[in-house]
């Protein structure tokens, strides 16, 4: 996708002459694996969330080769006092040591949480949410794409783990990137340092982006809907070969693609259509009757060569993917029809002509039968949901009799488009808007330059994109605007600006509290003693659990204290193991209000402020 900025840049030159947070523990390198969650380095993750399963995910890090037998349990509650299924796992390394369970029999409309365990050793606690059945009013997605480790920190990752208001993530590409190392940003040059090729290649360059603290515990807080894009495997992928790949001197393209799906698979899951073919990835997930997630491959399945011109005979998703899209958005009963997928929709034309023949531009024969068949069908309410070119887009998707001049009235549309800017990866700044959209005016809305997601609201009447801006990538302390708002009304095909973002709602989860745990801050500057990694629920009503690290055994006192400094709880648990420990709090006939939580471990003490319910 590299081309479209070197297009862009140039289109302006040539337009121009033609017109006159807090920070956090820092263990971002591979090397620098952080003891606190020894053998579960990676965290925990979840996928593909159905009405009545989920994919739940981790990864044990052994000293020794060999199988090996991790333990999970699912639960309806942070204490697990209501455990709803548990089993046990064998992994290995044909595996890379990864565990996937698709756990069955849930609830919808549910959260969950879930754990994993080895010989006493536990996970952090995640937390995943199913699908619903049914009349359902409202869901949220964050759209993402586009993280490349080197060039900044995962910021907007961060911001997106403490919300407490969307349902899942919705991952459309470029989640890791294949470059050899030579980033910008000290202690994020990219492992292994080579261009990644074979599986250890790939193996170690997704473990080593799923070490981020960010990118972890935004997996730990929500459910992912991921497809990939080309950096997954190599810049401007198609089935046959990339840009960015040497036949001979970087190996066979088939080997090279069978490693990174491998990989792919191992550490990050997915529904498959056909159990056993990591080359097919495209398939439904559905909210109830409010909207299906459609999520297409435009990138390798069946996308032929980026070609010059208008070639006709060029296929970006193919006929059989084109056929099962088209027939799932006929027969379907839902309201909104939502494609995820990779590339941009919507056409981008410098003086008539497309600049950028790697996103639909390059395939119009394929974007000309999707539309065709949207009309003939009688398809409502379609939203495209894109990533991969590192900006930030609101279109229509146009017809040849395409007329905004009356913007509460647009016609000639037959869906719209949400493109997400990049979480890190770089932009094209300098570009100004009125350059693109003048010449473009299908699209309402382009930023080329700041970095973020899209918060995805969709109910009965609209569905409405609000772009959430860090402002910067290249420190970890950072803020965030939402200065765009754009939405389109069921029944309509166009997009409206909003005043405002919609309002802030914290779901379904009080006094159920997200797993955000503090920030893992070791005591003792030179020997690091212990960290208390989280406190859940908080809110509490009456029972609560710590989970803490010790670097070596130790004492541990527990003591609650409430806002006059009266201790209200005493525990003193002893001379505790090192690792990941649990101790629960049951109990407590406390009335509602503040209460200060401390840990006593040694000579030091680390504290936490919690909040007591009705």
């Amino acid at each position: 996708m590299k081309y479209l900025y070197l297009i862009l840049i140039s289109f302006s030159s040539l337009t121009t002459f033609a017109q006159g947070e807090q920070g956090h523990n820092d263990y971002n390198s591979r090397s620098e694996l952080n003891p606190q969650f020894a053998p579960f380095y990676h965290g925990v993750a979840s996928f593909d969330p159905l009405p009545d399963k989920v994919l739940i995910w981790t990864r044990i890090t052994v000293e020794n080769p060999g199988a090996v037998d991790v333990n999970w349990r699912f639960a309806t509650d942070t204490l697990f006092t209501n455990v709803v299924a548990s089993g046990t796992v064998t992994t290995d390394e044909t595996k890379d040591y990864t565990v996937t369970v698709d756990v069955s029999g849930l609830q919808p409309n549910t959260w969950y949480y879930y754990e994993f365990n080895n010989s006493g050793r536990n996970s952090l606690i995640g937390r995943t949410k199913t699908a619903p059945v049914g009349d359902v009013d409202s869901i949220r997605f964050a759209l993402v794409s586009c993280a490349d480790y080197e060039n900044g920190y995962y910021n907007a990752y961060k911001h997106i783990a403490q919300r407490n208001d969307i349902d899942a993530v919705l991952h459309v590409g470029d989640y890791i990137y294949e470059y050899a190392a030579g980033g910008a940003i000290s202690g994020r040059e990219h492992e292994p340092t080579n261009e990644i090729v074979t599986l250890d290649d790939y193996r170690t360059r997704i473990s080593q982006y799923k070490l981020d603290p960010d990118l972890r515990y935004v997996h730990q807080q929500y459910p992912f809907i991921y497809v990939w894009d080309d950096h997954e495997i190599a810049n401007n992928t198609w089935h046959g070969g990339a840009e960015n790949h040497t036949e001979g001197s970087e190996g066979v393209w088939a080997d090279r693609v069978n490693a990174s799906h491998k990989a792919n698979d191992e550490w990050l899951p997915k529904r498959l259509p056909e159990p056993g073919n990591l080359d097919k990835i495209y398939r439904t997930i559905r909210y109830g009757d409010l909207l299906n997630l459609y999520m297409l491959d435009t990138r390798y399945y069946a996308r032929d060569e980026q070609g010059a011109g208008n070639d006709e005979t060029r296929d970006l998703i193919g006929g059989e993917q084109m056929d099962w899209l088209t027939n799932q958005m006929d027969t379907t009963t839902v309201l909104w029809n939502i494609i995820g997928q990779q590339v941009m929709v919507a056409p981008l034309k410098v003086f008539g002509i497309a600049v950028n023949n790697d996103q639909w531009d390059g395939y119009p024969a394929d974007r000309d039968t999707l539309y065709q068949r949207i009309q003939d069908l009688g398809v409502e309410n379609v939203v495209a949901l894109t990533g991969d070119i590192h900006s930030s887009w609101a279109n229509d998707l146009p017809l040849s009799n395409y007329d905004n001049s009356d913007v509460q009235n647009i016609i000639g549309s037959v869906g719209v488009e949400f493109v997400a800017t990049s979480i890190t990866s770089g932009g094209a700044p300098g570009v100004p808007q009125s350059i693109i959209t003048g010449q473009n005016p299908h699209i309402r809305y382009v930023d080329l330059a700041k970095r973020g997601y899209v918060l995805l609201d969709v109910n009965k009447t609209r569905t409405q994109g609000d772009w959430y801006y860090v402002n910067t990538i290249t420190d970890q302390n950072f803020t965030v605007e939402s200065p765009e708002n754009w939405y389109v009304n069921e029944g309509e095909t166009f997009l409206r600006v909003a005043q405002q973002g919609p309002s802030v709602y914290l779901g379904d989860l009080q006094p159920q509290a997200p797993l955000l745990p503090n920030n893992p801050v070791s005591v003792g500057e030179n020997d690091p003693v212990a960290a208390l990694i989280g406190v859940y629920p908080n809110p509490f009503v009456d029972r609560l659990v710590l989970q803490f690290n010790l670097f070596r055994a130790e004492n541990v006192l527990i003591e609650i204290h409430d806002n006059t400094g009266k201790t209200v709880y005493n525990r003193n648990l002893g001379k505790v193991r090192d690792g990941l420990n649990y101790f629960e709090i049951s109990e407590l006939n406390l009335s509602s209000g503040a209460y200060f939580l401390s840990m006593k471990v040694a000579d030091k003490q680390l504290n936490k402020m919690l909040v007591k319910t009705k």
